[in-house]
């Protein structure tokens, strides 16, 4: 198996290119905090990654045990500081900025998705308790998750309400001066583990009426203990997937769990949509980890598997043939072009002048980074023929692993409908020429290019005003991803 290694020269290439000129960022420091991560990844979290897939997770007496070493390589995570990189240095974070702690994602996904999938919510849910939070709950929350002490999860999914969440059916009641939780999540990513000391589950819940559909919903922080007694929060029972095995998706019953409401009562999908949206990012930075490490395996194999002859006779590898040669292109080119996107989406999160655009940029980069992972692990099954199928190099596992981002944290047709609905007219539309324009930037002598955007626009402006946009909004998806991964290619290879 092709050991992993951090492709940190092509991360910070396409940093410098696209988002070299933010105020503020230190690319040189950004490159050197990546840098000790991906020691930390290379060396230990990537060791664990086929093991863990082959151990799996397993439910004994109601709790959720990880496979071998994840518990000490959590540790690691947790006193190395790692998992407060973003958080202020107030709560015992680093403070860093968006675009490092993509760098470091990316490398995570790539070493071990299954572990950073238990991982990788503590970020956007100190970003929920720091922008809905009271006070009171950032000061005893926050600490804990920084520290490495608690994980979170994200209690959203049920039975018949998947996407749609004005189905939700959970509900909570007042208690005095909290509130009880009564109901069952289905599909929760790390809803149980003993690498931590505790677990802050964000719970959606409903406290209106049924017929309020989302309105009737509120946000909760549900802790897995208070006061050192176990919540009344348990694991009924965990998924069989096809990959990701080390990462547990549970399935949870809340039986009157005591629960503090954080927000606006009746907002809670307000306030759970801070967590999405930064989750949805950090898929698509996944879907980009698996598109790289698929390259890596399969050009590593192609160098070095002797296959047939040239045409003077002599012996060629297999990476001597044109169309193994278009696969690993195609791959290539895929990894770099939603990586590219993922770092102009970041960016201009951190410029925060254009809010509608960063909410258009977002379910792209979430489309087109989850697709490119899935079809570079494709190409990859395919590159390595028979031994590409087999367990052997690692390929089909990241094919596994890589096949779920188009389905979680939304599934990809309804992030596309969203791009041509509320995509293409928040703020008055306002996403469409500042679309544009970043295209235009990014290859300004491009002729071609400025002509492709133009037709874009006409096509965007007449799905906006459209009554019914649903026929279309794939295909829009996809010309949108191809338009934008174009400009990028063109500023990376300037």
């Amino acid at each position: 198996m092709t050991p992993f290694q951090a492709p940190l020269d092509d991360i910070f290439h396409s940093l410098r290119s696209l988002a070299g000129d933010l105020p503020g960022w230190d690319a040189d420091l950004s490159e050197e905090i990546a840098r000790h991560f991906a020691s930390l990844a290379e060396g230990v979290l990537a060791p664990l990654n086929a093991t863990g897939d082959q151990q799996g997770c397993r439910l004994e007496n109601g709790r959720v045990r990880m496979p071998a070493g994840f518990s000490d390589a959590f540790a690691r995570l947790g006193e190395d500081g790692w998992q407060g990189l973003t958080a202020p240095e107030a709560f015992g974070g680093q403070d860093m900025d968006h675009l490092t702690a993509a760098a470091l994602s990316e490398i995570f996904s790539g070493a071990n998705h299954a572990l950073q999938m238990v991982t990788g919510l503590v970020p956007g849910t100190v970003s929920t308790l720091l922008a809905h939070g009271t006070t009171d709950q950032q000061a005893r929350f926050i600490p804990r998750l920084v520290a490495g002490e608690w994980l979170s999860s994200m209690a959203l999914t049920e039975a018949g309400a998947g996407s749609d969440l004005s189905q939700i059916r959970t509900r909570a009641r007042p208690d005095g001066e909290s509130w009880r939780i009564d109901g069952q999540k289905i599909f929760i990513s790390g809803g149980d583990q003993d690498i931590s000391r505790g677990i802050l589950h964000l719970v959606l819940a409903r406290t209106g009426k049924p017929e309020d559909g989302v309105k009737g919903l509120s946000l909760f922080l549900c802790p897995s203990e208070i006061d050192g007694i176990r919540n009344s929060v348990s694991v009924t029972r965990i998924e069989e997937k096809l990959g990701l095995h080390a990462s547990p998706t549970c399935q949870m019953e809340f039986d009157g769990a005591r629960a503090e409401l954080i927000g606006v009562e009746g907002r809670g999908l307000a306030a759970m949509f801070t967590m999405m949206n930064h989750a949805r990012l950090d898929v698509a930075l996944q879907g980009v980890a698996h598109a790289a490490r698929a390259h890596a395996i399969a050009a590593a194999y192609a160098a070095d598997r002797q296959q047939g002859r040239m045409p003077d006779g002599s012996p060629a590898a297999l990476s001597d043939h044109p169309d193994v040669q278009r696969m690993l292109a195609e791959q290539r080119t895929l990894a770099r072009g939603a990586r590219g996107m993922c770092h102009l989406a970041l960016a201009q999160i951190e410029r925060g002048d254009c809010p509608a655009l960063v909410e258009f940029l977002t379910p792209l980069c979430k489309i087109h980074g989850s697709e490119a992972g899935i079809r570079s692990a494709d190409l990859g099954i395919q590159i390595l023929g028979g031994y590409g199928y087999l367990e052997e190099y690692g390929m089909s596992q990241v094919w596994r692993d890589a096949r779920i981002t188009a389905i979680y944290e939304g599934a990809n047709g309804i992030h596309a409908l969203t791009l041509a609905t509320r995509g293409l007219r928040l703020d008055g539309g306002a996403a469409i020429p500042a679309f544009v324009d970043l295209v235009v930037r990014l290859a300004p002598d491009d002729a071609e290019l400025a002509g492709r955007a133009q037709q874009w626009q006409a096509t965007a402006l007449e799905i906006a005003q459209a009554g019914d946009a649903r026929a279309r909004a794939d295909q829009f998806a996809h010309d949108s991803a191809t338009l934008l991964s174009r400009a990028v290619l063109l500023r990376l290879d300037a």
